[in-house]
Parts: C-alpha cells; sequence; structure tokens
C-alpha cells in the first residue's frame, strides 16, 4: 500500500510540472482554436486523476520483480535512450533493426527470430511512417545517400 501512495505522489508531482511546462508554451499567431498547451494539459490531467485514486485508494503491497527483470528494464530503456540519439545522425533503418532485434531478444531468447524480428520491423515501420503517414524520415545517414 505504501508503493502505491508513493508512487502516486509522484505521478501528481510529475503532472504538475508537465502542466507548468505546458503553460510556458508560446503559441504563434496561427495556431488552432484549441491551442498547443491543450493536449499536455488533458494528459497531465489524467495522469493527476490516476495518481489521486491511486494516494487515496491504493491495491495491497505488490510483489515486485526479481533483481534481474529490474536489470532488464534498465538496459531496455538505456537502449532506447540510445536510439533516440542515433536516429539523426546514422538514420531510421539501421538503429531500428539493431534496437528492435535486441528487444525481440529479450523477449524471446532466439538470436535467429530476434534478427529477422528486428529487420522486419525496421522496413515495414520505415514503410508506414514515410508512405502511409508522410514523415520525413531519413533511411541511412545523409553521407552515404549524397
Amino acid at each position: 500500500m505504501k508503493s502505491d501512495r508513493v508512487f502516486g505522489l509522484v505521478a501528481v508531482l510529475v503532472a504538475l510540472a508537465y502542466i507548468a511546462s505546458a503553460l510556458q508554451i508560446q503559441t504563434s499567431f496561427l495556431s488552432d482554436p484549441v491551442g498547443s498547451k491543450t493536449f499536455p494539459i488533458l494528459i497531465a490531467s489524467a495522469a493527476i486523476i490516476c495518481g489521486v485514486v491511486m494516494i487515496f485508494k491504493p491495491d495491497v503491497e505488490p510483489d515486485w520483480p526479481e533483481l534481474n527483470v529490474l536489470a532488464s528494464l534498465v538496459f531496455s530503456v538505456i537502449i532506447l535512450v540510445g536510439y533516440a540519439y542515433a536516429l539523426k545522425p546514422i538514420g531510421f533503418l539501421v538503429p531500428t533493426a539493431i534496437v528492435a532485434s535486441v528487444l525481440s531478444y529479450q523477449i524471446s531468447p532466439k538470436p535467429k527470430f530476434a534478427v529477422l524480428a528486428g529487420c522486419g520491423l525496421s522496413v515495414g515501420l520505415f514503410i508506414v511512417f514515410k508512405y502511409a503517414l508522410g514523415l520525413s524520415l531519413v533511411a541511412f545517414p545523409k553521407a552515404l545517400m549524397g
């Protein structure tokens, strides 16, 4: 029960900080009627509601995962942060294939399947994001593309 209340309090505090940062967003004269502040404030409001519910109606004390599971989660977060930094200089396809392969291997430790899943996700997501959604993704480093 104590851990739920602590997490609920942290969620409320982070959501309040998120609202404070959303209120600092500068809007231009060409913005839509809702404005660019509304969506972050709605997300933060939902987080505040969830945090308050956790504070006042906590569950029984949870069974925490073993240390190797927590280490796996920390490793995944580190990989994903590295992925975010690798996208611009290396392009989309290579970092996405590597990260998707590593995460697939963590889910099911079969190397061949993980590599195939990573490559398939990389190419498939590139096609969807670039051509179906119209995002301006770069497939490979600009130095290779000329």
